[in-house]
């Protein structure tokens, strides 16, 4: 058989296995029913509850098909047109996207132009031969022009269509909706459709199959049909996913009679079978199947639906109404979550395209719209559940506390983590997926993890960033502020620092009252060790008794090299010469599958940790980081803390822990449509308050970054586990570059009052936690403004560079 041209009874059970698992379930009550069905959901699915915020577009209203129940579907009428015109088209997407939404469901008629001339007209006269290459071209521009992305439903299609709608969708729909015979016969709801045939569906999902689609299908319950005939159906689509693995879920939708339709006088659906076929669904299709009930449908008894195992509401829309079934409204969100929670379960948005598919976008989603896709995803592949990015002016906005408790299994594993025991890679994991009553649970413990280690005091250091070149030769997917000759188009020109002006700017960071100056910069190609040991002696000559904060574990490495020296060597000498730490920088995350994806050329994982090993030997202490929120998952973070954790239970030499929310603005991984755009605030809070737990007690201080997340961010965070706001910087560079738009200096006085506005106290550090002299520290309360930088382009041979 040819998966382009599939025999569509190879997928019809036999009827056998109709007949047993019919019995099976009927031996089974409703009660017991439920609760296998509960159960199977939790062991894939957890306490996790999905519903898709779209918008409804329905292209055109016209359909070959005369459906017996069906009142969306409208013949021609004269004067008005048939199809929605682009203008209309993009008008209800932008509604859509102004609304949070992140799907445009396209529903429409199926094929209208073989049954309607009016229909051929209208195409020719909007430039188009077919409802499907229309359909494509307005998928198309809702795609580029607003960034939704579109699921489309268009009805029967032949191969080459729902590869055409491939390129333009993320998703697509055809509900199977039953194979009982009497469905089709005379007087049958889908009598003269000759599109509603299990031939001509069964076809057209398993066409999708061979073409890697993420489809939708499903069963209409309550036409006429018996639960054998819908324990077959279910059979069917058991079989297409066995084949394909393309079901992305099965909904079970039923049946309501509608005025001025064939079946206007027929009973609706009932609700306990409505409940009998999900939990049917649950057990055919096994844990890992989605299994979707539409919550209008069931009016206020909707929250019962949980009860049979389903796991998703659906596509609910804040803008428009459902066309199909307009006497039945969408609840509001506010409603859906309460409903949830009340149940024990957690509410969470998520994209037109299951976390499953958008993971393994290779197989499954085309080249086209993958960036869009990960542009509105979370690290989990679900929707993001804020508008927030990391370096906006916009402040973010933590989640609302939840109704409910999180599952007891959580209280036992925080109880271990402020134990101080070491947490498996699972249940890390399981920390970051938090939402609802679970999160707040993370971030209370952490919270209070923090007031019991660290007290109420917050602490700050006054110190100067100095970026000494922003030219390297490395290629760092993330990174908008190296410079090289393919980077021009980026913040800023290439430059080098004279070590006068290196001077400069240390003599002035300690009159301005800074304690430390933090120095790090590019990978320079004319670069050596020695140019570092220089870079130590101008920052002596500016300040003798400033701390010098410098040279990441990859100019490290890249120093040792060129003198030929080892790692231990060279650090000894820079140590010898002034360094007092180093920064914990080029991390990003500990993983090295991630890391041939941002950074294919800087130091594995392993190399990395080797550094900062040799560097806590010869008495060096450093801060370690995570730059999370591009391309990898919570699986990655968990690997990247435990790495951290094992290195300071050998060494003991981390100061503190620095999350880096990755600013994507600039970053050319993302404006080549590579990254999402940066963590949700959500993922923000969760690893402040996860690294609190994970790491302790070997790293006792989490630092926040107001450079990334602003001070309405870094407040947050500090409720969160962290106690420490990091630098007073003077003059922030990188993240700057990557379009962050929180300025390049925090003063003492401002980072103070936020501090007490929060309750606690604030207090100044120095980089080793130690407490600043005091004439330094009155000095930073009283600093002058700074004077202007002196800017240096790269030029061959200048002073800190070394001849070739």
């Amino acid at each position: 058989m040819s998966d382009q041209n599939p025999d569509w009874r190879s997928f019809l059970p036999l009827a056998g296995d109709v007949e047993c698992e019919l019995e099976a379930l009927e031996a089974l009550t409703p009660e017991a029913l439920g609760a296998r069905a509960r159960a199977l959901r939790a062991e894939a699915h957890g306490t996790l509850i999905t519903w898709s915020p779209k918008v409804f577009i329905p292209l055109t209203r016209l359909c070959r098909d005369t459906c017996g129940y069906c009142t969306f579907a409208r013949p021609p009428e004269p004067g008005k047109r048939g199809y929605l015109t682009r203008d209309e088209v993009l008008a209800i997407a932008r509604a859509g996207r102004a609304a949070g939404c992140s799907e445009a469901l396209f529903t429409l008629g199926d094929r209208p132009e073989a049954r309607y001339r009016a229909a051929r007209e209208e195409l020719a006269e909007l430039g188009f031969e077919s409802t499907v290459t229309y359909l494509a071209a307005m998928a198309q521009a809702v795609l580029v022009e607003t960034g939704l992305l579109p699921h489309v439903n268009a009805g029967v299609l032949e191969p080459d269509e729902i590869a055409l709608l491939r390129g333009v969708s993320v998703s697509q729909g055809l509900m199977l909706e039953g194979t009982a015979p009497l469905l089709f016969a005379k007087g049958g709801p889908h009598f003269g459709s000759h599109t509603k045939t299990p031939e001509a569906r069964i076809r057209t999902l398993a066409s999708a199959g061979a073409l890697a689609v993420p489809m939708t299908s499903g069963l209409l319950i309550g036409l006429g049909e018996s639960r054998r005939d819908r324990v077959e159906a279910l059979l069917v689509l058991r079989a297409l996913h066995a084949r394909y693995g393309h079901l992305q879920e099965v909904i079970i939708q039923n049946f309501l009679p509608k005025p001025g339709t064939r079946m206007a006088q027929a009973p609706a659906a009932a609700f306990d079978e409505l409940l009998w076929t999900a939990a049917a669904a649950r057990l055919i299709l096994g844990a890992e199947a989605n299994i979707q009930a539409p919550p209008n449908l069931s009016f206020e008894r909707f929250p019962e639906l949980l009860a049979a195992g389903i796991n998703d509401w659906g596509g609910v829309s804040p803008v428009t109404p459902d066309h199909v079934n307009p006497e039945a409204r969408w609840p509001e969100r506010e409603r859906l979550r309460q409903a949830t929670e009340a149940a024990g379960l957690v509410l969470a948005p998520r994209l037109p395209v299951y976390p499953a598919f958008a993971e393994a976008p290779a197989r499954w989603i085309d080249p086209a719209v993958r960036a869009p896709l990960l542009h509105l995803s979370d690290a989990s592949g679900l929707a993001r559940d804020d508008a927030w990015s990391p370096g906006q002016a916009r402040p973010p906005v933590r989640p609302p506390a939840a109704t409910g408790r999180p599952p007891r299994s959580l209280d036992a594993l925080l109880d271990r983590a402020a134990a101080g025991q070491r947490l498996a890679e699972a249940e890390i994991t399981t920390l970051f997926s938090a939402r609802g009553a679970a999160f707040d649970a993370v971030l209370g413990a952490a919270d209070a993890l923090r007031a019991a280690t660290c007290g109420d005091t917050v602490r700050y250091v006054v110190n100067r960033n100095l970026n000494y070149t922003n030219v390297c030769s490395y290629k760092c997917g993330f990174c908008a502020f190296s410079k090289g000759r393919t980077a021009e188009h980026l913040r800023g020109a290439a430059y080098t620092l004279d070590l006068d002006e290196v001077t400069r700017r240390v003599a002035e960071a300690w009159a301005r009252g800074a304690t430390e100056v933090c120095m790090q910069g590019g990978i320079h190609p004319r670069y050596t060790g020695q140019t570092y040991l220089d870079l130590l002696a101008a920052a002596r000559r500016g300040a003798p008794d400033i701390h010098i904060h410098a040279f990441s574990p990859l100019e490290v490495s890249h120093g040792a090299a060129t003198l030929g020296l080892t790692t231990a060597h060279f650090l000894t000498r820079l140590r010898d010469a002034g360094l007092g730490s180093l920064p914990g920088t080029a991390a990003e995350i500990l993983d090295d599958s991630v890391r041939a994806v941002i950074c294919p050329d800087k130091l594995s994982t392993a190399e990395w940790l080797a550094v900062v090993r040799e560097a806590h030997r010869v008495g060096l202490r450093t801060t370690s980081t995570i730059m999370f929120g591009h391309v990898e998952a919570p699986v990655h973070w968990s690997r990247h803390l435990l790495a951290l954790r094992d290195l300071q239970a050998e060494t003991g030499g981390l100061t503190e822990f620095v999350p880096l929310p990755f600013v994507h603005a600039e970053a050319p991984i993302y404006l080549k449509g590579r990254a999402r755009r940066g963590p949700t605030f959500r993922e923000t809070l969760l690893m402040h308050a996860v690294a609190r737990l994970v790491l302790h007690p070997l790293v006792p201080h989490i630092q926040t970054s107001w450079v990334k997340l602003g001070p309405e961010g870094v407040a947050e965070a500090l409720r969160a586990g962290a106690n420490d706001l990091g630098g007073t910087l003077m003059n922030e560079s990188i993240s700057r570059a990557a379009g962050t738009e929180h300025g390049q200096e925090f003063e003492p006085a401002r980072m103070e009052a936020l501090i007490r506005a929060l309750g606690r106290t604030p207090a100044q550090r120095t980089t080793l936690y130690g407490v600043p002299p005091e004439p330094q520290r009155l000095r930073a309360f009283q600093a002058a403004p700074l004077e202007p930088l002196r800017m240096a382009a790269a030029a061959p041979r200048r002073a800190l560079e070394v001849p070739a």
